[in-house]
């Protein structure tokens, strides 16, 4: 972090007299609407002029009124709708010198020189042609009398960046681009919807999912529905895998499954480079099974409907990392993209991500698929990893004996995403060796000894239920000590995986300090942070959370939309979080809140007087509805019903005003593909440390761990996930508020204020510095832990 004295703020950057034109050009993709508000509202905030064009790159060509100035309220209701409000177009002018000079002409005309392109790598390759010609093309239009020598010099240099809007997620340099969140959405709902049907006939399924090019919708819905098979272009099935793949739908079948689903991107090829079509396989299946089969193709299903909670907040936060980088652009600077890194936004160089992204297909092209796979990631190689550790049980015979017992277990209230973890960790733990146990209720099922062996089969169909199969509980272990020790002896438990919230913490830190007087806790302990309120200290993010901000936009889109055609109206809307402001102020972001109230940032009377006066002047104008959230614990004096009545009573003849108390909704529901995605691969690493632990630990026929390391949390910290020892994470934790004492998302409030026109700080130290797009190839000892 930079220190105070040389932190950057956004406020120092102007954009007065800079003209930005924002498109969304190629294939459309749910989130490009949040996109071009954050990059209108940003633009218009700093003092810039802002210009929408209309139907991509041909509007540029075409210009007229294709080109238009935007305004604060023209994108005031474009946050919740899917494709592109300002429409997309493939265009075969822009190909050609002619049409790049028309389209040169028209930004000249306009006084635009700064260009913000959302669309694949082919829109963003384009881009990064025209600017290069840029000069060349001014000269062009100076000879033919079009523009003036003056007006060339003035506008003698385009800046461009670039946010990737495609539901593929087939650009190298991002671990996710604007859309595929959203798509995953859609098949994972298809997903679950078929497996009803499929169980109640014994049916098998072949989805057909898009990617022509890129297999990560595939693999990823795979890995968060529990497919049985999957067929991506990036790494084609090995020769003779037909009989494979109908040994195993008939094993599963023997082993009373009454359903199989097998998921095909569009692009999936042999290893001959042959196409591997969906029919195909239906046919296969009932030709060598004679199970009943059917296909389903999701086709523009899948590029549909609503931008989820995930695709909002991205599209947000990469809309005004664009403007930002616009602001500082110099002549020499190159073309970025802005895109994600972990939890990080980071700018790239435009076309060092488009040449990687081309390297994948001329991998595929030439068989070279090892190498593909490589190149698309560590995201990508992490999930193909993943899913073949738990997609595929090794015979017995072919697994390792560790004669070590693992005890899983969940604590706290139950989190979406919980059971996905725990069928990875039991998987993983079988396929390491282990013997598996689980644990119902938590801490208090723990002491009462409802332990049992968890099998393979047992969990099969886990990662879609919400809430904890397993039974949860809030209590901790001081309490009942001596029976937890006793039924860790009895078991011969060596080891622990806590999935929970807050209270998993303060078990664990609870059994580190018993260790002094049961050797029985001197083993491995792990704790996998799965709660809605992510609230846990050592993680950005927690299993859950994701689940319950979808939720909450959902709710919030609907109760806007009740609105609709009514008289102005301001609703409040009370979330939960304990003292943790997260769901209040993201899903404030996610659903475009004028207001939200947390604990962390105190306010006053002062505070809601000037948020009710805001709102008041918002009125007047074209926009009919505000929205306000608060967090349950934001403040004792200040509740809901206090700033509902306060609303009410100051809007009186402007706006009236509705409340509403989300509660419980927002920890049920199945989980999203984020958190069943997230929880299968944190419990994956998480059973592989614990085995290097185990076999670290291990001397004279026992375990003995008891170091600060042997007790851990593992949780994702800016782009990395990391193993952190729960007694170093004491001091960064406010325990009477069950809280960490820092919180990254707070980076983000100013965010929201921004773009519901508040005037803020904003630190803008992170931004700016330009990377390299970089392969990375760890160590075969880091790429085992690399999920």
């Amino acid at each position: 972090m930079a220190q105070t004295d040389n932190k950057k703020f956004f406020e120092n950057l102007t954009g007065a007299g800079k003209a930005i034109a924002v498109l969304t050009s190629g294939g459309d993709a749910q989130g490009m609407n949040a996109a071009v508000r954050a990059v209108v509202r940003m633009g218009i905030y700093v003092g810039a002029k802002v210009y929408f064009v209309h139907e991509g790159y041909q509007g540029m060509v075409d210009g007229g009124d294709n080109i238009k100035e935007a305004t604060w309220e023209s994108v005031s209701s474009m946050l919740q709708m899917g494709g592109t409000v300002i429409g997309s177009a493939r265009c075969k002018d822009f190909r050609s010198h002619e049409g790049r000079l028309k389209a040169a002409h028209n930004l000249v005309q306009r006084g635009i020189t700064n260009l913000c392109v959302i669309g694949g790598d082919g829109s963003l390759t384009g881009a990064n042609l025209f600017r290069e010609e840029w000069s060349g093309l001014l000269a062009e239009l100076v000879q033919q009398g079009l523009i003036d020598e003056e007006a060339a010099q003035k506008y003698s240099a385009l800046h461009i960046v670039g946010m990737v809007g495609s539901i593929d997620n087939d650009f190298c340099g991002t671990d996710m681009t604007i859309g595929t969140d959203s798509a995953l959405h859609r098949i994972i709902e298809v997903v679950d919807a078929i497996m009803t049907t499929a169980q109640s006939h014994q049916r098998t399924f072949v989805l057909e999912v898009m990617g022509r090019h890129c297999g990560y919708l595939a693999l990823v819905s795979a890995l968060a529905c529990g497919a049985d098979w999957v067929l991506i272009p990036e790494m084609p099935p090995e020769d003779g895998w037909e009989e494979k793949m109908c040994q195993k739908l008939s094993a599963k079948r023997a082993g009373m499954k009454r359903l199989n689903i097998i998921i095909v991107a569009e692009g999936a090829i042999d290893r001959n480079n042959k196409a591997i079509t969906s029919e195909h396989v239906k046919n296969l299946v009932v030709q060598r099974l004679g199970f009943d089969t059917r296909v389903t193709i999701l086709g523009h299903v899948q590029r549909g409907g609503t931008p989820s909670a995930f695709d909002r907040i991205l599209a947000s936060r990469m809309g005004v990392e664009a403007v930002l980088a616009l602001l500082e652009t110099t002549a020499n600077t190159a073309a970025c993209v802005v895109s994600l890194c972990g939890n990080q936004s980071v700018r790239l160089p435009l076309m060092e991500c488009v040449q990687m992204t081309q390297q994948v297909q001329k991998a595929m092209d030439e068989k070279r698929f090892e190498e593909a796979v490589q190149l698309r990631g560590r995201s990508f190689e992490n999930n193909l990893k993943t899913y073949k550790l738990l997609a595929h049980r090794k015979p017995e015979s072919e697994l390792p004996q560790s004669n070590f017992n693992v005890a899983v277990l969940n604590v706290g209230a139950p989190a979406a995403g919980m059971n996905a973890a725990v069928r990875s960790a039991v998987r993983v733990g079988i396929s390491e060796g282990h013997k598996m146990f689980a644990v119902s209720d938590g801490f208090e099922g723990f002491y009462k000894g409802q332990i049992k062996e968890i099998k393979w089969a047992d969990v099969g169909g886990w990662t879609g239920q919400g809430g904890s199969l397993l039974g949860t509980k809030r209590m901790l272990p001081a309490k009942h000590i001596d029976k937890i020790a006793e039924q860790m002896r009895k078991y011969n438990i060596n080891a622990l995986l806590v999935i929970g919230g807050f209270e998993a913490l303060e078990c664990l830190l609870q059994l580190c300090e018993a260790r002094s007087s049961y050797e029985e806790f001197c083993i491995p302990l792990c704790m996998l942070p799965a709660t809605i309120s992510n609230n846990v200290p050592g993680t950005d993010l927690s299993i859950g959370a994701d689940t319950a901000l979808n939720a909450i936009v959902e709710t919030c889109d609907r109760i806007k939309q009740s609105a609709s055609g009514t008289k102005h109206r301001v609703f409040i809307i009370e979330t939960m979080g304990g003292y943790c402001g997260y769901l209040a102020s993201v899903g404030g972001l996610a659903a475009g809140a004028d207001a939200a109230y947390i604990f962390e940032e105190p306010f006053d009377i002062r505070d809601l007087q000037s948020n009710v006066e805001h709102l008041t002047e918002k009125m007047k104008t074209s926009i009919q509805r505000g929205l306000v959230l608060r967090n349950e614990n934001s403040n004792e004096n200040y509740t809901t019903d206090f700033i509902y009545q306060l609303y009410s009573e100051e809007g009186k003849g402007v706006f009236d005003c509705r409340k509403n108390v989300l509660g419980h909704m927002q920890q049920g529901g199945a989980p999203s593909p984020f958190d069943r995605n997230f929880g299968t691969k944190i419990a994956a690493k998480a059973m592989q440390w614990i085995t290097k632990k185990l076999n670290e630990s291990y001397r004279k026929g026992r375990v003995f761990a008891n170091t600060e390391d042997s007790a851990c949390l593992l949780g994702m910290r800016r782009r990395a996930m990391v193993f952190q020892p729960v007694v170093q994470l004491k001091d960064e934790t406010d325990f009477v508020h069950r809280i960490p004492k820092e919180q990254w998302w707070l980076k983000l409030r100013p965010l929201m204020k921004i773009l519901a026109k508040y005037k803020t700080s904003y630190d803008v130290s992170d931004s700016g510095q330009l990377e390299h797009v970089v392969l990375n190839r760890p160590k075969e000892s880091e790429a085992m832990a690399a999920i």
